[in-house]
């Protein structure tokens, strides 16, 4: 390993912009999600067609979501965190979802016979009951973006992948190794931290209950 120990401040500089990207996409997502999944969580026949519409944006290959947001955004993070916010949308607005699905309906009937109106019954009942799904919905998302985010690069939208794409048109294997590697080990990271708030918040629920 030669180019690695002499280009430690780009590869920071790369992981911090492949977090950028990624944070921002799943944190807008999960606003989007969370008025959408809520509302549709009471209602089975909304819910079911708009996991099937995500869905099929989830489908969407990366490469050509992101070139049919060219012509309306431009180049750069914009296209990029868009399109990432996107594939987040069907994973979150499951999660939340199946998370206010799985509150007990007693619950439900006990709270509105104490006078909880709507919004502090999802605010102070349901939320913190669905927690768990919704940090698992989390996790996967943010994992899958992190993967996904490597071919940003190719609409200058920056992260680790300019490091691997640039390795690939060098030919030098250290460059697509350490970009891979990173970009590994942000995913196990963010995997490891998310799943052990999910489980956290699953205990405390089941002490709740």
């Amino acid at each position: 390993m030669i180019w690695v120990p002499k280009n430690i401040p780009r590869l920071v500089d790369a992981a911090l912009e492949h977090l950028y990207l990624v944070f921002t996409s799943v944190g807008l997502a999960l606003i989007v999600s969370l008025i959408i999944g809520i509302w549709a969580a009471r209602r089975p026949k909304a819910f079911t067609p708009i996991i099937l519409v995500t869905s099929i944006l989830f489908a969407v290959p990366a490469l050509a979501l992101f070139a049919m947001l060219i012509p309306v955004m431009g180049i750069g993070s914009p296209p990029a965190i868009f399109g990432l916010a996107a594939y987040s949308l069907m994973i979150l607005i499951r999660g939340i979802g199946l998370g206010f699905q799985s509150v007990p309906k007693d619950v439900l009937e006990a709270a509105h016979g104490m006078g909880y109106g709507t919004l502090r019954r999802i605010w102070e009942v349901e939320l913190p009951l669905a927690l768990p799904y919704i940090v698992g919905g989390i996790r996967i998302a943010v994992v899958t973006c992190i993967g996904i985010a490597t071919v940003a690069a190719y609409i200058n939208a920056g992260g680790i992948g300019v490091i691997i794409f640039q390795g690939i048109d060098q030919r030098f294997p250290e460059k697509i190794i350490a970009g891979g590697l990173l970009t590994s080990a942000l995913a196990l990271s963010a995997d490891f931290i998310l799943t052990s708030c999910e489980k956290l918040l699953r205990r405390r629920s089941g002490r709740q209950a």
